[in-house]
């Protein structure tokens, strides 16, 4: 968190404390003060009742001095119910506030990081493309060099795409403007398109597959090849080059079931909940070392739902992160 966002937080938690400390005050001086109150008038009452025990005798001054304690006992009651319920009132009310304002900081903190990632993975791929062209434009390379940058900037392009695409759908999803369309296609063979592609964009990566074949299910072609594509990124994103990255399909009687393992560093218990949350990245921005915008799993859920579908992530035994969608039938 940037020193200035901390101090703005710092700041406002203070300022947050010192109204509600003000308050509670405020709440135990005017019990206080009713208290004195109710005393003040039941003294009053009791001169009153003395002054009447002297001048004559009264059969019902007894009853007198009981009702006057009866009353005074009953306000005392009344304001201890009524603090306590403004108590606790205050206090839900303060628990809301505080939760709220937490969250919003911690909102505009992964927005910024956000918007930190998105400049950075958009500038790359374009200065990578440009600097290639240029390169191709100003030298007479050999046929294989040409095809090697060619190739490189293909590869920055459609990574660019990836981020444009991953953007835009993520922002039409949560405004509900996407149409999708629900049409009956192949998910083996969309998976295999996948993964042919993937093969293509790093051919020093192992990229293994189980799929059965004819898993057809009801939805978007181009939202589920979002959906595989994003795991399968994430999944060489976050592990070594020499490990494999596995995507396996299964059909069952009650729906079909994706995953895609691979062998990195995994993911810790309390990280799981929140992968999944929009803009969230694992660890410090400012030390992170690989790419991303945090808006992938967020989609993945998304599409996942979308489907009627749902994700989730266990660890992949003996080391690294197995992802789970479970399409319903």
């Amino acid at each position: 968190m940037p020193d200035v966002t901390r101090k703005r937080l710092r700041r406002t938690t203070f300022i947050y404390w010192m109204l509600l400390c003000y308050i509670i005050a405020a709440l135990a001086w005017w019990f206080i003060s009713l208290e004195k109150q109710n005393k003040q008038i039941a003294d009053l009452q009791y001169k009153s009742v003395a002054i009447e025990k002297d001048s004559l005798s009264h059969p019902g001054l007894g009853d007198k001095v009981f009702a006057i304690d009866k009353e005074t006992k009953r306000n005392t009651r009344k304001y201890i119910a009524e603090g306590i319920t403004f108590f606790i009132l205050i206090m839900i009310g303060a628990a809301f506030v505080y939760r709220s304002v937490r969250r919003q900081f911690k909102l505009q903190q992964q927005q910024q990081n956000f918007m930190m990632a998105v400049t950075h993975e958009l500038k790359t791929p374009i200065s990578v493309a440009k600097l290639n062209l240029e390169t191709l434009q100003k030298y007479n390379l050999d046929p294989e060099k040409q095809k090697k940058l060619l190739r490189n900037t293909l590869d920055e392009t459609a990574r660019l795409n990836f981020l444009t695409n991953n953007i835009l759908v993520a922002s039409q999803l949560e405004r509900n403007t996407s149409k999708s369309s629900q049409e009956e296609l192949d998910l083996s063979t969309l998976l295999k398109d996948c993964l042919h592609d993937f093969r293509n964009r790093f051919p020093d990566r192992i990229i293994k597959e189980d799929i059965e074949a004819d898993a057809d299910v009801k939805g978007d072609a181009l939202l589920l090849q979002m959906l595989i594509n994003n795991l399968l990124e994430n999944a060489i994103k976050y592990s070594p080059k020499e490990s494999p990255v596995t995507a396996i399909l299964k059909k069952y009687r009650s729906g079909i079931e994706l995953q895609v393992k691979d062998e990195g560093p995994g993911i810790d218990d309390e990280e799981k909940k929140r992968i999944f949350t929009k803009f969230y990245r694992i660890g410090n921005e400012a030390t992170r070392k690989t790419q991303g915008t945090g808006l992938g799993l967020y989609l993945c859920r998304k599409i996942a739902r979308d489907h009627n579908g749902d994700i989730s992530v266990t660890n992949n035994e003996p080391r690294g992160s197995n992802f789970v969608v479970i399409f319903k039938l």
